[in-house]
C-alpha cells in the first residue's frame, strides 16, 4: 500500500493553528509527522506575552498526546540552543524578554573574562566572581548588571547552555597535599582539582590529560581525573603532544577510516579509467616543491600555443577515492586541513592517500583533475577547461633546483633536469607575462621574511635561519592562482554552489586609522571610502627602498581582514580578483575537495551538495523522510541550491573550515613558541639588537636580529616616564619626555627571563631607539605644534595637544610634567609565529 495517502491523512488531522506555522512546509518536507517549527514556537511565546509551561504550550499549539514526547524533546533542544529558557517555576520564556544575552565566554589568564554575544554586540566584561562558575569557551546566558570601573558593561552568568571543555591538558601541581592541574590553555585560569583515589597517582610537574567529571559552579571548583600521562615538559616532542590536546586536534584516525584506507589500491587500476578520463601520460608534467616535502598535490606543464601559451595544472584527484558519506570523508571534514608542525605533520587524510595514492610522485601513474588553460601574451586566460585525467610525473623538482637551472644557469643542474628543461624555460616566459598582468591588476604584494628552524639530534632548535624565497616559488604561485581563478569562474558560470576563498577590504574604522598613520609619513591612500587593492599596491610601490618601508608595510598589512571560506562570493581584495577559490590542494584542505566535487558535478550534469554539515548544524535527530521524486537536473540544482542556502550547510562548512585553519595556525604557533623558549633559556643575561615588531598598551615586542626570536619589553622597563599608547600611530609616547617607541624602531635589549611553562620571554631595554627616518612631509600635527608655539624638536604628547587652545597648549603640556598615573600592572604576551615547518610544504607556501 502506498505511503503517500497515509501521509496525507496524517496531515489532514493537523489543526488550523498548526498549519499557520510559517515554516510548516519545511517541517512537512523533513518529517513524516511535522511538529511546530522552532521559529513558530518562539513567535507563539512572543505573542502570548507571558511564560508558559510545557503542557500549556502544547495545549495552545494543539499537540496530541502521542506527539508530546517529541514536542518535549524539541523544547529541550531549543533550551540547549539558548532559544528558550525556563524560569524558577519551570515555565518557558524567551531569553530576550528576560533581557538575557547569549554568547561565548572568552577567558583571560588573570581570572576575568568577556562574554562575546552571538548577535555581534559589544563584548560584556565578566569579573573573577562571574568567571568562577564557567570555563573559557562555555556558551551561556548572561544579564548586564551595570558598568565596571572602566565604564564597560559588566555581566552576570544566569545559565550555562553548553560546556565547551570535557578534557584538558595541563601540568600537575601539588600543594599542601592537594593535587590539581593547571591548564595549558591559559584562558582557563582555574585549577582542576584531582579527585582522590584515581587510578593514576598524580606527580608534581607531570603533563597529563584530565577529564572533567564535575564542571565549576558558584560554590565549587572543577574536579577531574587523570586519563593520560604524557610525561615531562622537556621530553622530546612533548610540545607537539601538548598542542594536539590543547587545541583539540584529531591526531589518530578512527578504525573505520583505517579500514577504508586499507581497502584502497596502491596503484592506479584500469577500472579507475572511467568514461571521460583523459590520458595525458605523454605530457612531461613535473612537480616543484620544497626539499623536504612528502605530499605532491600539483604538477605543471607549459608549451607554446600559436602566439600564446598552453598551461596545464594537474591536481591529485582526491575526490575519486574520498567519496561523500564515507568514513574518510567524515574524518577529513572534522579535521578540515592538515596541520604542519616542525618535524611532524598531522595529515587530513591517512598516509596511504596523502603520501601515496593521491600524491603525484615521480615515475608513477596518478589520477588527477586538470585545469587546461590558453593564455595570451598579455597574461589573459582566453579559454580553459576542466577534465579528469591520468598523468605520469616525469620529475620531482625543488624550488632550489629550478632556480639553479633557470636563473643561475648551473650547467650540472641543467643537465640533471634534462628533457624537461625546455618546458621549464617556456613556463618561465609565461611566468613573467603573468607577473606583469598581476601588477596591472593591482594585486597587493608585501615582502615578508620567513624563517626555518634547524634541529639537532634530540629534536631541539640548533639555529634559526632566514628562508629565501626565489622566483621558482613565485612561478608556481602564479600557476596555482590561475587555476584557482578558473575554478571560481567555472562554478559561478554554471551556478553551482561551492566554497569561495573570500577576502574583504579593510573596515571603515581600520581604514580611517590607516589613513591617519600614513599622513604622518606624507603618504596618502587613494580610493576614497572604498579603496581597491591597486590603491594599496601604489603605496607599497612608493615606499620601496625607504628605510621605514617595513614599518609602513606592517601597518598596512595589519589593517587587512583575514581571508575565510564562504559560499557567498565577495571577491578577494588582496589578490584583486572578483572571484577566487581553492582548487589546488585537496590532499591538505577540505574546501579544495568540495570544489573538486562541485566541478565534477557540473561536468557530469549532476548536482553535488554535502549530505551532512558540521555537527553544530544538526539540531534535530528524528529520522528523515525517504523516497523523494527524481526531478530534472535544472530543477534539482535550483532546489538544492536554495536548500543549501536555507539550511546553511555550505555556510556551516565554510565557517568550520575557517575555524580549523585558525586552529592549525594557533597550534603550530604554540609549538614554535615553546621551542624558541627552550632555545633561549640558557641565554639569560645576554644582550642583543632587534626591531620593534608590535606595540601594545603594556609594552613593546622586539624581534632579535640574529635569532629571529620575539619577546616583551614591559612598559615599566621603558624608562622613568609614563608612556601612553597611541593606537593610530602604533606608538608608545612618554608623557614627560615625549620619547617614542613605535613599529620598526631599532633597540638594544637584554634577555632577563624565559618561562618555558607559560611560553614567555622578557627583555630589558639596554639602549633606546635608533630610528631609520623621521616623518616626511608636513602633517596636520606639525602645523598644530607650530601654532601652539613648539619648536621642531620639542616633545609633546599628541593626545595632550588635541583639543587644547593653540597658545595655551605648551603651558598645558608643562603642567602635566608631574606624573599622574601609576605604571600599569606587568603583563606578558606569548610570542608570535616567525617561522614555518621544515619537514614538508608550508601552510603559507605558494599553493595558498
Amino acid at each position: 500500500m502506498s505511503q503517500e495517502p497515509k501521509q496525507k491523512n496524517s496531515q489532514k488531522k493537523i489543526s488550523r493553528i498548526r498549519r499557520a506555522d510559517p515554516f510548516f512546509a519545511r517541517e512537512a518536507e523533513k518529517y513524516d509527522n511535522p511538529l511546530p517549527s522552532r521559529e513558530y514556537i518562539q513567535q507563539f511565546l512572543e505573542e502570548a506575552a507571558c511564560p508558559l509551561e510545557a503542557s500549556a504550550l502544547a495545549a495552545e499549539l494543539d499537540i496530541r498526546e502521542d506527539e508530546f514526547d517529541a514536542f518535549s524533546r524539541r523544547l529541550g533542544a531549543m533550551e540547549r540552543a539558548g532559544q528558550l529558557m525556563r524560569n524558577r517555576r519551570g515555565a518557558y520564556i524567551l531569553p530576550d524578554k528576560a533581557d538575557l544575552i547569549r554568547g561565548r565566554v572568552q577567558g583571560h589568564p588573570d581570572g576575568f573574562g568577556f562574554l562575546i554575544p552571538e548577535d555581534g554586540a559589544e563584548d560584556i566584561f565578566l569579573g573573577p566572581r562571574a568567571m568562577r562558575e564557567v570555563l573559557h569557551g562555555d556558551r551561556v546566558l548572561a544579564r548586564v548588571v551595570g558598568l565596571d570601573q572602566r565604564g564597560r558593561r559588566e555581566g552576570k552568568i544566569i545559565e550555562v547552555l553548553e560546556r565547551a571543555n570535557t578534557q584538558l591538558v595541563g601540568r600537575v601541581v601539588v600543594e599542601a597535599g592537594v593535587a590539581y592541574v593547571l591548564s595549558e590553555d591559559r584562558r582557563i585560569s582555574q585549577g582542576i582539582l584531582l579527585s582522590p583515589g584515581g587510578r593514576v597517582k598524580p606527580r608534581a610537574g607531570q603533563v597529563v590529560t584530565v577529564e572533567i567529571v564535575q564542571q565549576p559552579g558558584q560554590h565549587n571548583q572543577p574536579i577531574g581525573r587523570i586519563v593520560e600521562t604524557l610525561g615531562n615538559y622537556a621530553d622530546d616532542g612533548m610540545e607537539i603532544e601538548i598542542a594536539l590536546r590543547k587545541h583539540d586536534l584529531p591526531f589518530e584516525f578512527p578504525e573505520a577510516v583505517k579500514a577504508e584506507a586499507k581497502k584502497l589500491p596502491t596503484v592506479v587500476r584500469k577500472k579507475d579509467w572511467t568514461a571521460g578520463r583523459e590520458d595525458i601520460r605523454h605530457l612531461p608534467l613535473v612537480t616543484i616543491d620544497g626539499e623536504t616535502a612528502k605530499d605532491f598535490d600539483d604538477a605543471v606543464y607549459c608549451e607554446r600555443q600559436g602566439r600564446g601559451y598552453r598551461l596545464l595544472v594537474a591536481i591529485a584527484d582526491v575526490s575519486h577515492y574520498v567519496t561523500p558519506g564515507s568514513a574518510l570523508d567524515a574524518e577529513a571534514l572534522t579535521r578540515g586541513n592538515s596541520v604542519y608542525f616542525p618535524r611532524r605533520v598531522i595529515p587530513m587524510l591517512p598516509e596511504k592517500l596523502s603520501n601515496g595514492l593521491c600524491s603525484l610522485n615521480p615515475q608513477v601513474e596518478r589520477l588527477c583533475m586538470v585545469c587546461d588553460m590558453s593564455i595570451n601574451v598579455r597574461g589573459e586566460i582566453k579559454a580553459y577547461r576542466f577534465y579528469p585525467a591520468v598523468m605520469f610525473s616525469h620529475a620531482r623538482l625543488t624550488y632550489t633546483k629550478v632556480a639553479a637551472a633557470l636563473y643561475e644557469k648551473d650547467e650540472a643542474v641543467r643537465a640533471e633536469v634534462g628533457e624537461v628543461l625546455p618546458h621549464l624555460e617556456t613556463l618561465d616566459v609565461l611566468f613573467r607575462i603573468l607577473l606583469e598582468a598581476r601588477a596591472k591588476r593591482g594585486a597587493i604584494e608585501f615582502e615578508t621574511l620567513e624563517t626555518k628552524m634547524i634541529f639537532d639530534e634530540v629534536g631541539k632548535i640548533e639555529r634559526i635561519v632566514p628562508e629565501k624565497r626565489n622566483d621558482a616559488h613565485r612561478l608556481i604561485e602564479e600557476c596555482m592562482l590561475a587555476a584557482n581563478v578558473c575554478a571560481s569562474e567555472f562554478l559561478q558560470k554554471h551556478k553551482h554552489p561551492s566554497l569561495y576563498r573570500v577576502h574583504e577590504g579593510p573596515s571603515a574604522e581600520k581604514l580611517e586609522k590607516l589613513r591617519k598613520f600614513l599622513a604622518e609619513f606624507g603618504l596618502g591612500l587613494g580610493g576614497g571610502d572604498s579603496p581597491r587593492a591597486a590603491d594599496f599596491a601604489k603605496v607599497a610601490d612608493k615606499i620601496k627602498g625607504r628605510p621605514d618601508a617595513q614599518l609602513i608595510q606592517t601597518v598596512m598589512l595589519r589593517s587587512m581582514q583575514q581571508a575565510v571560506y564562504s559560499p557567498e562570493n565577495v571577491g578577494h581584495f588582496g589578490l584583486a580578483y572578483e572571484a577566487y577559490t581553492h582548487f589546488t590542494s585537496p590532499i591538505r584542505r577540505y574546501p579544495d575537495l568540495l570544489v573538486h566535487r562541485s566541478i565534477k558535478a557540473v561536468l557530469t550534469k549532476t548536482h553535488y551538495e554535502p549530505a551532512v554539515g558540521p555537527v553544530e548544524l544538526l539540531q534535530d535527530t528524528r529520522p528523515r523522510k525517504a523516497g523523494a521524486k527524481v526531478e530534472d537536473i535544472n530543477a534539482a540544482r535550483a532546489r538544492h541550491a536554495a536548500s543549501a542556502q536555507k539550511n546553511g550547510i555550505w555556510e556551516g562548512i565554510g565557517v568550520h573550515c575557517s575555524q580549523t585553519e585558525r586552529r592549525a595556525d594557533e597550534a603550530s604557533r604554540d609549538v614554535e613558541t615553546w621551542l624558541k623558549c627552550f632555545y633561549m633559556q640558557d641565554r639569560v643575561g645576554e644582550q642583543y639588537t632587534g626591531v620593534v615588531t608590535a606595540v601594545t598598551s603594556f609594552g613593546i615586542f622586539v624581534t632579535l636580529d640574529e635569532l629571529f626570536v620575539e619577546g616583551l619589553v614591559h612598559i615599566s622597563d621603558l624608562g622613568a616616564d609614563y608612556f601612553h599608547f597611541d593606537e593610530a600611530r602604533h606608538a608608545l609616547v612618554g608623557e614627560r619626555s615625549g620619547q617614542q617607541f613605535r613599529l620598526s624602531d631599532r633597540v638594544s635589549v637584554e634577555l632577563v627571563r624565559v618561562d618555558l611553562e607559560s611560553r614567555k620571554i622578557d627583555f630589558r631595554l639596554v639602549e633606546g631607539v635608533a630610528r631609520a627616518t623621521k616623518r616626511s612631509g608636513k602633517t596636520e600635527r606639525d602645523r598644530q605644534r607650530s601654532q601652539a608655539g613648539f619648536g621642531d624638536d620639542e616633545p609633546v604628547s599628541w593626545r595632550e595637544l588635541e583639543g587644547v587652545p593653540a597658545r595655551s597648549a605648551k603651558a598645558a603640556v608643562e603642567e602635566t610634567a608631574t606624573p599622574r598615573r601609576k605604571p600599569q600592572k606587568a603583563a606578558l604576551l606569548t610570542l608570535k609565529k616567525t617561522s614555518g615547518p621544515t619537514n614538508t610544504k608550508k601552510k603559507g607556501s605558494p599553493r595558498g
